[in-house]
């Protein structure tokens, strides 16, 4: 699909503010990582035009990030840089193998209460991450150098948030970068600099294979750091692709994702980067300003390369008040305020959910946080709905016992379905309503099994009415009970290890 003129200035601009952003954030998860800061200026440039080009999620934005860099560091500390570079390989090939064995449709399962968990948590790591930047040598900067720093800091976000209401003819957070920029320079205002982090001039990345031994000592040490890694990453750029398709009302491509991570991990391993995957900040710079096409991630990859190759001594003088006012704001735009004035309104669980998710990610990393969200939310569901199934008992013309049951039958309910039932008591014929329950799992056909064996036991004739037609082949004792009417039966599918 072609674009306007007004698109694809639109989408030049917002990559030439992504660039920017991206550039003190490679500086310093490098930094975190004990790596070079090339390093992950090179994982940046790979990550962003490698996602760009090939991604599920034309405007998302990749690029070397802090989840990866927390759990890099031990493997650099004791094993150096070749096997981190063999990790980040080894990561994408696993991130390839998730894509082509099209896993990547179960990021829907995840609830809506997690997301909304996982958007509080990363605007609140993406917040702490700016404040090591008022820090100088291990100390607060104080007097002077702070009120000035906090002086550019506002000026940016102003810009920020005030220019739109003029004119948005060019985002305003490179309107924000510049000026703050021309006004430290034009003024000799003395203010800390992207330089203050590191040097980023370097050449083009070279290919090169990791120096380590390709034995199975080393992929027994690889393997761990580059599977989870490898999780880590593909659970945040799926969770940032569903957040900007509910922002855009569009629908991204999963298991292409999947695939194109996989594929620019793997290049960035051989290419000297410490590996990556999707920014929601960035992503919410770009596709903030309106750029949700292919092109802005483009720009935004070569512009970083530009930068490292001809642009270091321009780029290295630019204040970081301005990168960190843009990055406070997209802070707060990230925070779901929302959910904030909810929580007292909706059920307590998703609260619950809600909050968990949002601290576990800020004091660990973002894939504990969605796993403790998921098994959370599933233990809530399974609580509910295991005191949900009923039963109906009454007694027929003939004198037959007729359990009509309602609710969901699974690993959960089984006992409560059992104490529903008094073979003692019963009458010699019993029948055992299925129309209006659900039979979910295999815990629900065993439970199943036994209360038939229990009647058998005692001499009574047990009759399973409207089983769906999968559960009714799996029952081993009480096949022979089911009566079938293919007209009335349900036919729902039953979710079983024993089915193919």
């Amino acid at each position: 699909m072609s674009l306007s003129f007004a698109e694809a200035k639109n989408n030049i601009l917002s990559g030439i503010t992504v660039a920017f952003a991206l550039v003190p954030e490679a500086i310093a998860f490098a930094v975190v990582a004990h790596v070079n800061p090339l390093t992950g200026l090179y994982a940046a440039f790979i990550m962003c035009l490698i996602t760009a080009v090939l991604g599920g999620r034309p405007g998302m934005i990749s690029g070397a990030t802090g989840s990866i860099a927390v759990v890099i560091v031990a493997l650099v500390l004791q094993h150096g840089v070749q096997y981190l570079l063999a990790a980040v390989v080894l990561m994408g090939l696993l991130q390839l193998l998730f894509g082509g064995l099209r896993l990547g449709k179960f990021i829907r399962m995840v609830p809506h209460p997690v997301m909304l968990g996982f958007v509080n948590g990363l605007a609140i790591v993406i917040f702490l991450a700016q404040l090591p930047h008022f820090q100088e040598h291990g100390a607060w900067i104080a007097g002077r150098a702070l009120w000035v720093m906090l002086g550019l800091v506002a000026v940016s976000m102003a810009i920020i948030y005030l220019l739109p209401r003029l004119t948005r003819a060019v985002p305003s957070a490179l309107v924000a970068i510049l000026a703050v920029a021309v006004l430290t320079n034009a003024f000799a205002i003395d203010t800390r600099t992207v330089g203050d982090l590191a040097s980023i001039k370097g050449g083009f990345p070279r290919f090169h294979i990791p120096t380590v031994p390709w034995n199975w000592e080393t992929l027994r040490i690889v393997f761990p750091y580059a599977l989870i890694m490898a999780m880590v990453g593909l659970i945040e750029s799926l969770l940032t692709l569903n957040l900007i398709d509910e922002m855009t009302d569009t629908r991204g491509k999963p298991n292409r994702e999947c695939l194109a991570q996989g594929a620019a991990n793997v290049v960035t391993g051989f290419f000297g980067g410490m590996g990556g995957c999707a920014m929601i900040g960035q992503s919410m710079i770009n596709v903030g300003a309106g750029a949700t096409r292919r092109l802005s991630g483009i720009v935004a990859g070569v512009g970083l390369l530009s930068f490292i190759l001809f642009g270091s001594s321009l780029i290295e003088r630019i204040p970081l008040a301005a990168l960190i006012g843009v990055m406070f704001v997209v802070s707060a735009k990230t925070f779901e305020w929302g959910s904030v004035r909810v929580l007292g309104k909706v059920p307590r669980a998703d609260a619950l959910v809600i909050v968990a998710v949002t601290v576990v990610t800020i004091f660990t990393d973002l894939a504990v946080a969605v796993v403790v969200g998921v098994v959370i939310a599933a233990l809530v569901f399974a609580w509910q709905h295991a005191s949900e199934i009923a039963v109906n008992i009454r007694t027929d013309a003939y004198g037959s016992r007729i359990y009509e049951l309602k609710g969901t039958l699974f690993f959960a309910s089984t006992r409560h379905f059992q104490n529903l039932f008094n073979p003692h008591d019963d009458p010699e014929q019993v029948i055992v309503e299925f129309s209006h329950a659900k039979v979910m799992d295999h815990s629900a056909i065993e439970a199943i099994d036994a209360l038939a064996e229990h009647y058998q036991r005692l001499g009574k004739k047990l009759h399973l009415r409207h089983l769906s037609p999968d559960c009714a082949e799996l029952l081993l004792k009480a096949g022979g009970m089911v009566e079938s009417n293919l007209a009335e039966d349900p036919h729902y599918h039953l979710a079983d290890d024993r089915l193919g």
